[in-house]
């Protein structure tokens, strides 16, 4: 114990306290220096954050150096500086390869900003996304099909970037799908992933469309591999299927100008004692599970 107390006494008290001080300030490059230092540390997060950050304390460390070098004359506080400067440089250069390397075309540029970045997810995870379909946009030419009703095979996710996707069943008026809604949402909830299955409704653009897919394989693959981005999709799956939902319950009625509800498939029975009551067949199929697009049963379409 008392080797360790004199070892500390030593490092204290070894030197002298400064009894004057420097009447004369030292040189701007060192004021300079300080000033790169605090503006530096004000950096934000993210990558252009980390970019701010590096440059500004490499030329604060830059400046130091200078000031070692020409002012204070003294090689370790030169060569800690220039250290530090070069650490700054090299992690500067780093970030900026990454920055570079998470670029996107305008196309999916857009669509993180609409639909990714409000959600708080970064460009490195929506880098893994974009990889997981080849960064392919896909055109569909109008009038053409993207599924037909009992022949398409249900093999992956698209997400509409552009234009308009009509869908119906038996020749029957459905609902529009718009931007950033996914085309095929029911049908990948009704699959588990070691199931196949054909589409139940035909989708025709009405207008020239662009859309992004996702192998479903793949995908599942890149779900395994982060649950962070399986979590993502599920959440983004469950919102465009809820909206499909409304659509539909925007577009039947009950009679007497009462609109039906899809939350509350056994209310109007109650409400309009008058209504002929439905079958049990024919209610237990009013919303089939996967196929939300579907219309309800026993009830009429407002365009009718």
């Amino acid at each position: 114990m008392g080797e360790n107390a004199s070892f500390w006494e030593s490092l204290i008290y070894a030197h002298p306290t400064c009894t004057t001080w420097k009447q004369e300030a030292e040189g701007s490059i060192y004021h300079l220096a300080s000033i790169f230092f605090v503006v530096g540390f004000m950096g934000g997060s993210g990558f252009f954050g980390l970019l701010y950050v590096f440059s500004l304390l490499g030329l604060g460390f830059l400046c130091s150096s200078v000031w070692a070098w020409l002012d204070v004359c003294a090689a370790d506080i030169f060569s800690w500086n220039f250290v530090l400067f070069a650490i700054c440089f090299v992690q500067f250069v780093y970030v900026t390869y990454q920055v570079r390397s998470v670029a996107f075309d305008r196309e999916f540029q857009e669509l993180y900003s609409a639909l990714f970045q409000p959600l708080g997810i970064s460009l490195t995870v929506y880098r893994k996304i974009v990889l997981c379909c080849d960064a392919e946009v896909v055109t569909l030419e109008k009038e053409h099909c993207y599924a037909m009703q009992g022949k398409t095979p249900i093999d992956k996710l698209s997400l509409l970037v552009s234009g308009r996707i009509r869908v119906t069943v038996d020749g029957e008026f459905l609902h529009y799908i718009f931007p950033l809604q996914f085309l095929d949402s029911p049908e990948w909830d009704s699959l588990r992933p070691t199931e196949e299955g054909i589409f139940q409704v035909t989708l025709t653009a009405e207008t020239d469309c662009r859309y992004v897919a996702w192998r479903r394989k793949k995908l599942y693959l890149l779900f395994a591999k982060h649950r962070f981005i399986s979590r993502l999709f599920s959440i983004l799956i469950g919102s465009d299927i809820a909206e499909k939902l409304y659509a539909l319950n925007d577009r039947v009625h009950v009679g007497q100008g009462f609109r039906y509800d899809i939350r509350l498939p056994n209310f109007y029975h109650v409400a309009l004692p008058d209504t002929p009551p439905v079958p049990p067949s024919r209610r237990s199929h009013r919303l089939q599970r996967g196929s939300p697009r579907r219309q309800p049963a026993g009830v009429a379409n407002c365009g009718s």
